[in-house]
């Protein structure tokens, strides 16, 4: 899935790169740790910004893309769980995950990160869910009719909370002990898909992957038949990401 995923995942805006640059303290040649780089989506614009980076990814095939993604770059990618992976201690002015942390141990994260951290270092996390701010396109809405049919209803309320009422990590962050003044920044962005581009969407989302196959051809037969209805056959998503930037607490990691 890993060509299906690079294609398909949108891009960060650059907007939140500059400000994690600005809120970590960073500088031009500092050494930054990524946790689940994937296909390095989050790996390239801080790369390009003159960074080194050591990335950590546990799937094949997403390490061996992103090698070849980030080749002439200052990028390292090692297969291996983070959990898992030795570096050494203090050697990194940030550590970072971009729509990967929630796969991390927090019994092992937190305190990991804060080992592979300098002192006074930082740690960023952010991921990019599905956003629903005012005006946002009602298909998604009126598609959890097709959901709930095939038995596979979000049993959450429907729309979710705007943007700015979704809550954050932060206390998350600070129960670790590990980290303290975190500071959060919000960013929502529109992307506009029409049928194909949307369902390859989908198949890089693991509800869906795992989803029967009768129930999965419904439903995209259903997505297929109501965008081709629409005047321009698109569907708008919009993206909303929540920054957090975390310093390191100087504690026994």
């Amino acid at each position: 899935m890993a060509e299906q995923y690079d294609a398909a995942r949108p891009t960060y805006p650059s907007e939140l790169f500059d400000d994690l640059v600005s809120l970590a303290g960073l500088e031009s040649g500092d050494r930054l740790l990524e946790v689940g780089c994937a296909t390095g989506k989050a790996t390239r614009p801080l790369a390009e910004r003159g960074f080194r980076i050591v990335c950590i990814e546990l799937g094949e095939s997403l390490a061996a893309h992103a090698r070849r993604a980030l080749a002439g770059l200052d990028v390292e990618v090692h297969r291996s769980a983070f959990e898992e992976w030795e570096g050494e201690p203090g050697s990194f002015d940030l550590v970072y995950a971009a729509t990967a942390w929630h796969w991390i141990d927090p019994a092992v994260g937190y305190a990991k990160a804060h080992r592979l951290l300098r002192p006074g270092g930082h740690l960023a996390l952010w991921a990019a869910h599905h956003g629903f701010p005012p005006g946002f396109d009602p298909f998604f809405t009126e598609i959890q009719d097709v959901y709930d049919a095939i038995g596979e209803s979000h049993h959450e309320p429907c729309p979710p909370p705007p943007p700015d009422e979704v809550p954050d990590d932060s206390a998350r962050i600070i129960e670790s002990g590990h980290f303290g003044d975190v500071q959060v920044r919000r960013y929502v962005w529109e992307v506009a898909y029409d049928a194909d581009t949307y369902l390859a969407l989908l198949d890089t989302f693991s509800g869906h992957i795992a989803m029967e196959q009768a129930k999965r051809e419904h439903l995209y037969g259903e997505i297929r038949r109501r965008l081709a209805d629409r005047p321009d056959g698109l569907v708008r998503r919009h993206w909303l990401a929540i920054l957090h930037v975390a310093r390191r607490l100087d504690v026994r990691a």
